[in-house]
Parts: structure tokens; C-alpha cells; sequence
């Protein structure tokens, strides 16, 4: 019912910029939380920001000070802006909806996307 498409992944230099897009598509009544996750080889997949619908904001330290991430609630669009990328910051990124209302459904949805590989070379 719901699907999460993602766009913006590719290869990049060090300290240059990517931004990541992710849009949220269905039969979407609310989404309270918004997150980009990611996943290097042989790592644990971990959350990299969160935004809530009134727009609160949450980093991992890694990416504090660089990585900024919006929404466009009418298009159910999450953005990640990443500045000043380095090497570690290579891994799949993977968009991720916790808690989805569904119209006309019954409590929530958790929805992914279908993750975009971000290169960063040094």
C-alpha cells in the first residue's frame, strides 16, 4: 500500500556534497517519523537522522555538523543533504518510515526503501 522511493545515491569525492531523496507513495494518511538509515559492509545498519512530522531533528554523531536532513510534508518527501562527505561515510542508505497510518486502516505500517549505494572515494 505504501511504497518508499529513493533517488541521489552515486559516487563522490571526498568533501564534496550529495543530497538523498526519498518519497513516500499510497494510500498515506500520516507519517509521524521519517529516518535514513545505513549500512556499510560488514556493519551493523545503523540510524544516521531522524525527523518527526512537526520537523524535530535527531544525527548520529558521525554526521552531526554535516549531514541535514528536511521534509516536504504535502509530497511525503524526506531529504538527507550531506556535506562534507568522507570515505566512512560509504555504505547503503536506506530510507525508513516506523510509523505509517494507512487510510481507511487500523495502527501503523513500518515501510523501507529499497536502500542507494553512496560511494565516497577519498
Amino acid at each position: 500500500q505504501v511504497q518508499l522511493v529513493e533517488s541521489g545515491g552515486g559516487l563522490v569525492q571526498a568533501g564534496r556534497s550529495l543530497i538523498l531523496s526519498c518519497a513516500a507513495s499510497g494510500s498515506i494518511f500520516s507519517i509521524n517519523v521519517m529516518n535514513w538509515y545505513r549500512q556499510a559492509p560488514g556493519k551493523q545498519r545503523e540510524l544516521v537522522a531522524s525527523i518527526t512530522i512537526e520537523g524535530s531533528t535527531d544525527y548520529a554523531d558521525s554526521v552531526k555538523g554535516r549531514f541535514t536532513i528536511s521534509r516536504d510534508n504535502p509530497k511525503n518527501t524526506v531529504y538527507l543533504q550531506m556535506n562534507s562527505l568522507k570515505p566512512e561515510d560509504t555504505a547503503v542508505y536506506y530510507c525508513n518510515a516506523p510509523r505509517v497510518r494507512v487510510l481507511d486502516r487500523v495502527g501503523y505500517l513500518e515501510v523501507w526503501g529499497q536502500g542507494t549505494l553512496v560511494t565516497v572515494s577519498s
